[in-house]
């Protein structure tokens, strides 16, 4: 194995702290964030580094892991991309103009220059994704305005867009934010076989397919790994007095497509529960008057805020107005909660596939993107947009702007949040909710509500 290729300089160090953290449980590996520790469990056994998912199978010493890493619950961060600026002066296998640049096949080679060139990876953790307008689109590119000056044409596309983390995939119910590697057909584990050939194909610049072992070895580890928040500075162990945070407890939660759909589609006919969040359902009867006792109630009150605080949703492109395969056609305006789009139990993301435009790719959201205009080829109605979404797969004018929804857990190791890094941090998560939506919490709502975020 070239172990110099799982991220660059400095791996053997990172290597050793595995060890280190695995010398109690070699299944579990934990990190400090600012709201605690992360910690993941590999529900298959011990972590192993000869897997392929650390190995260099490309042509430009990339890995899986140069853009999954542990300390960022298997993500990237801007701190973390930046620490490895700074020790290696933009030499790590992230930075790579294939992708990791503003601007495809970028020239940089002082350091300044290297920071200019990178500049959305280092400071919004973002990977560009070039895309063609598929040639049967209901829409053409009219024009981009690109404050990077990158040339690209009017058919061709560069998104900036947050790696997904590579963990808690038992959970998922689309491939990508777009869903391009998901097929109608098969199941999530032959999507992410071929997802797994096709970033090291992308990404690493592979020269060749991966064999057979490979992907498996790849999607195996992946699938096994289960991150969460497992100790908050002032409450504790998440899963102390019977509560069920962690991974551990992450491992054994039930799943499949379609369980707590709101729409309908539980193919198992059970109705739509908005309490999808039971984790800290232990500590509601808490008492006490100490900082800890103060704490596991706030994240109690917070789960139940996101359960319960009702929402008006209108406007949701794939949502209001859709009608799905079971017939159900949802209001223009219906009055919901967080769990409407965050129905899977405990997990949080979307259990069916269902890419949802909530005002992500408006350009005042993102105003460090290129904007695109596109233009309806039937009705000339023109959008702008920072990026097309799953429209740029599917070529269809209303799918612009639409993605799918992440599994939440371990968010307080991975900010920046949604897909295109426009929130910093989880307070503007729920400043960007409440311009959208109008929520209306109250002060004591929001810092519940952020309690329990930081929590999961």
């Amino acid at each position: 194995m070239n172990k110099r290729g799982l991220f660059g300089a400095g791996v053997l160090v990172w290597a050793a702290a595995m060890v280190g953290a695995g010398e109690k449980d070699a299944r579990v590996l934990t990190y400090p964030n600012g709201a605690g520790l992360a910690t993941t469990y590999n529900a298959a056994g011990a972590i192993d580094l000869n897997n392929a998912f650390f190995q260099d199978l490309g042509s430009n010493k990339r890995t899986c892991a140069s853009c999954h890493q542990p300390d960022s619950a298997w993500s990237i961060t801007p701190a973390n991309v930046e620490r490895r600026f700074l020790k290696t002066l933009g030499g790590d296998a992230i930075f790579r103009n294939n992708d990791g640049s503003n601007c495809e096949g970028a020239i940089a080679t002082t350091v300044a220059e290297k920071r200019a060139a990178y500049s959305l990876l280092l400071t919004r953790g973002l990977i560009r994704v070039g895309l063609d307008a598929p040639p049967n689109a209901e829409f053409v590119i009219e024009s981009v305005s690109d404050p990077y000056h990158c040339t690209g044409g009017t058919t061709a596309v560069s998104v900036y867009r947050r790696p997904l983390p590579s963990v808690n995939l038992p959970f998922i119910s689309a491939v990508m934010w777009d869903g391009r590697e998901s097929s109608p057909s098969s199941l999530i584990q032959h999507d992410l076989l071929n997802q797994a050939n096709d970033a090291t194909r992308g990404h690493a610049a592979g020269l060749r397919d991966l064999t057979v072992e490979e992907a498996q070895q790849i999607v195996s580890f992946e699938t096994a790994l289960f991150t969460t928040q497992s100790r908050d500075q002032t409450a504790g162990a998440l899963d102390a007095r019977g509560a069920s945070g962690g991974p551990q407890s992450l491992a054994g939660q039930q799943f499949y497509i379609g369980i707590n759909d709101p729409v309908g589609l539980n193919p198992s006919g059970t109705a739509f529960d908005p309490r999808a969040f039971t984790l800290f359902n232990a500590w509601n009867d808490w008492t006490g008057n100490d900082s800890v006792s103060a704490r596991r109630s706030a994240i109690v009150r917070g789960q139940e805020i996101f359960n319960t605080k009702p929402i008006v949703i209108s406007g949701v492109s794939g949502l209001n107005g859709q009608t799905f395969s079971n017939g159900v056609t949802v209001p223009d305006t219906i009055v919901g909660t967080c769990t409407v789009c965050h129905d899977s139990p405990n997990a949080g993301n979307h259990s069916v596939k269902a890419p949802l435009n909530i005002g992500l790719t408006d350009p005042d959201v993102a105003p460090y993107l290129p904007v695109y205009t596109l233009l309806n080829k039937t009705t000339g109605h023109r959008v702008q947009t920072t990026d097309p979404g799953r429209a740029l797969i599917s070529g269809k004018w209303n799918d612009i702007g639409r993605f799918k929804g992440p599994v939440l857990r371990a968010l307080s190791s991975r900010a920046p949040y949604f897909h295109n890094g426009a929130a910093a941090t989880l307070d503007e998560v729920v400043d960007f909710y409440e311009r959208r939506f109008g929520i209306g919490l109250t002060a004591q709502e929001r810092a519940d509500l952020l309690a329990f975020l930081r929590a999961l």
